[in-house]
């Protein structure tokens, strides 16, 4: 490949686009889109029960490495899946699952000055910020966009484009199946694309920023949303290219 006078950006895609298309082109899309979805979670739910650690303002070197958080990344997904990523054969999907597990562990390599900063409680790394960064790195990796979206979106790059927003309008129709995933088969951005969104719901520990009292600013300075428990507070929304 001549890469003479080609940016940097456009070789990384390109490069990205050679690795990755072959071993996806056998896969079922579908479920590789399922495990990753499930994949995001686990992270995400590692980052929430870690939350007092990394917002401990009293700590400086708190442990919490790129290292540790993908052991605890993929001890978390085996307990959800029953799939080890420490076993090569564990799926045919290894590669590209292990993909996204690194570009977490980027995430947090990349956070380690804030949250190992003492003196200040809020170090910004919650589940949403992770989700969104981690779904950035893994798109140029893999050129599969993992995206995090919202009718309530907070982050401009988690606005619904126009088949997101239809779905979350069936996500939200009480004749929905809850929890029930969504797929269609479209044209994106002039190529065939398995487009798969999953539901999300309102838990806990999500109230704590999207709950009531509706309007108040919440830890990150944001305004809740007014959310309920087990009420849909979003999506997980997928581009697979279709080979």
């Amino acid at each position: 490949m001549n890469v003479k006078g080609m940016s940097l950006s456009m070789a990384v895609a390109i490069c990205a686009l050679l690795i990755w298309s072959a071993p996806l082109q056998a896969a079922n899309e579908a479920e590789v889109g399922e495990l990753l979805v499930k994949l995001l979670q686990a992270g995400r739910a590692v980052i929430s029960a870690h939350q007092d650690l990394i917002n401990d303002s009293t700590k400086g070197n708190k442990g919490f490495t790129p290292e540790y958080m993908g052991d605890k990344m993929i001890e978390k997904y085996r307990e959800m899946t029953k799939i080890d990523l420490r076993q090569p054969n564990s799926t045919p999907y290894a590669k590209v699952l292990l993909a996204l597990v690194d570009s977490g562990k980027e995430v947090i390599a990349e956070a380690q000055p804030a949250i190992n900063k003492q003196g200040i409680g809020f170090k910004g790394m919650i589940p949403a910020a992770w989700g969104r960064k981690t779904g950035d790195k893994f798109a140029q990796k893999t050129g599969i966009r993992l995206k995090l979206t919202a009718v309530d979106y907070r982050f401009p790059g988690n606005k619904p484009d126009d088949f997101e927003s239809e779905v979350l309008k069936m996500f939200n129709d009480p004749s929905y199946p809850r929890g029930k995933e969504y797929s269609r088969t479209v044209m994106y951005e002039g190529r065939p694309a398995l487009r798969i969104m999953t539901p999300e719901y309102a838990g806990p520990s999500c109230l704590k920023c999207h709950g009531d009292p509706k309007g108040e600013k919440d830890i990150t300075g944001y305004k809740r949303e007014g959310l309920k428990e087990g009420g849909l507070a979003g999506a997980i929304s997928l581009v697979i290219p279709v080979h």
